[in-house]
């Protein structure tokens, strides 16, 4: 092929779908992939691959999907963008190929793998060639889970991720999406109606709110597409390129200052004013804010260094551990974990929810697969006990019992199989309700939590060496740089095996 012929190929390939699409996403506000691509990476960086794809095809401009490397602040990626003004950015069999290739990439070289998606799913014109085979579909969805904890894995969702195609985000480690037009569903909302006779639309069932705030498979919800990709910039400067590195260090900023922190345990407090409070300023990023939000996980810096953040909120469900919250913490922990990210726990829980619709749920499985990620995590683990950790609460939280690095309390801190009120209505319940006289009964009751407040007493728990420090709000943040700078150097074996049985 002469010169001008290639160039006016690459031109038409360049340019995507017909006009009249490009058209009508502009008015529904989405930018061309193209244009996606640019604003993620660095200038000039990006070196397209496999943009000939079906080329020889009629509109099918490489074959509905972008792939290739780039730098993001400096430091090498891959990715895959579709582009929705081919055939709706549905998939043919060289679109799989391409998104085979470039996890594979990824994943051998050592860099994040990022999606940019925007998708019908699959052509069903095209199923033989792209479902079925050794490098069909479900290639894509193996080889992520290869990479998971290998290398980061981030996804930006633009517009529908369908079908099958809906567990590209799945597989990543988080999913920013675009209020208004990002949607993931197994089934679109005539098929959902045609099986089960349900009538829905597909924001109700599977728009963006709906992810980011009932089923916890979305992690940020984006206004913009710039928001969004932004989102996954900011994401990625938290995580080494993969899982043999440390991730990047900057220079310490200035503390915002602890809060006051209020000194009854039934009064609530907003835990995120204390993890700002303890960060370096301006360098919290809180994952899933909108979903499970009795706890707040994120990451920071504690003076340049990264950090991962799991805290206990009682402005939410009194703090209290449910399902979501459980697998919330879970899913955050193993994230650090995989990619060398120290974690700090700041409890302020009563425990986990009881009662039958809890139990129905599976809240002790759920409980369980927390337990059994925080106990597998051999990053620097800190506890520090903020007001009270009651119950397994406390083992959930990465108490004593599952080597943490250290175990600090705040002067407010209380440590108990339960609080002082719950503890004597199970202990006297009987005498409690034969003490006739109002008065007496209520001296009676007092008496008996004045002396569970002392047996608890977080000093005497220190005497005991089951906490080993109790610091003052003020000396928090000094303290904790240090003890995380002392294990930065740990040893990180756990168990003899390939690998536990998750409760899942």
């Amino acid at each position: 092929m002469e010169g001008d012929a290639l160039n006016q190929l690459r031109k038409r390939v360049e340019a995507g779908g017909a006009e009249k699409y490009h058209a009508a996403n502009a008015a529904r506000g989405k930018l061309f992939a193209r244009e996606r691509v640019a604003l993620l990476v660095d200038e000039g960086s990006f070196v397209e691959d496999g943009m000939f794809a079906n080329a020889l095809a009629d509109g099918l401009p490489a074959d509905g999907v972008i792939t290739g490397t780039a730098t993001v602040d400096g430091r090498p990626v891959c990715l895959m963008a579709n582009d929705s003004t081919v055939k709706a950015g549905s998939w043919g069999a060289r679109t799989v190929e391409k998104i085979i290739r470039i996890i594979e990439k990824a994943y051998a070289t050592g860099v994040p793998m990022v999606y940019l998606v925007d998708s019908a799913g699959a052509r069903i014109t095209d199923q033989v060639d792209l479902f079925p085979g050794r490098r069909g579909a479900g290639r894509i969805f193996h080889t992520q889970v290869r990479a998971s904890g290998s290398i980061p894995q981030a996804c930006a969702l633009f517009g529908p991720s369908a079908a099958g195609g809906a567990y590209i985000p799945a597989f990543c480690d988080v999913v920013a999406m675009v209020e208004g037009n990002a949607s993931m569903y197994l089934g679109s909302d005539r098929m959902v109606e045609m099986v089960t006779g349900e009538k829905t639309t597909l924001e109700a069932m599977g728009g963006a709110r709906v992810h980011c705030a009932e089923s916890g498979v979305g992690h940020f919800l984006c206004k913009t597409e710039q928001d969004a990709i932004d989102t996954v910039r900011r994401y990625l400067s938290y995580l080494p390129s993969n899982w043999t590195s440390e991730p990047p260090a900057v220079a310490g900023l200035a503390e915002t200052g602890f809060p006051e922190i209020p000194a009854s345990e039934r009064q609530a407090f907003d835990m995120r004013k204390v993890v700002k409070g303890l960060l370096d300023e301006g360098s919290f990023f809180e994952i899933q804010a909108l979903w499970a939000r009795e706890l707040t996980v994120g990451f920071g810096r504690l003076d340049g260094r990264v950090v991962g953040v799991v805290a206990n909120n009682s402005m939410f469900k009194g703090g209290v551990l449910f399902v979501d919250s459980a697998d919330k913490a879970t899913r955050f922990v193993q994230l650090c974990d995989a990619f060398n990210v120290p974690l700090l726990f700041l409890a302020d829980v009563p425990g986990f929810m009881v009662g039958s619709a809890v139990e129905k749920q599976g809240i002790i499985r759920h409980g369980a697969k927390m337990i059994t990620a925080i106990s597998e995590a051999t990053v620097p683990k800190i506890c520090v006990v903020v007001r009270k950790a009651y119950g397994a609460g406390l083992y959930a939280m990465a108490g004593p019992g599952f080597e943490p690095d250290a175990t600090i309390a705040l002067p407010t801190a209380k440590i108990a199989v339960m609080g002082a009120e719950a503890a004597v209505n199970a202990v006297y319940a009987n005498k409690i309700a034969a003490i006739e006289d109002e008065a007496e009964r209520a001296a009676f009751v007092a008496e008996r939590r004045a002396d569970y407040e002392r047996d608890i007493d977080i000093m005497r728990l220190a005497s005991e060496l089951v906490v080993d420090a109790v610091v003052e709000p003020s000396a928090l943040r000094g303290e904790l740089v240090r003890r995380f700078a002392a294990a930065r150097a740990k040893d990180r074996a756990f168990s003899r095996r390939r690998h536990g049985v998750t409760p899942v």
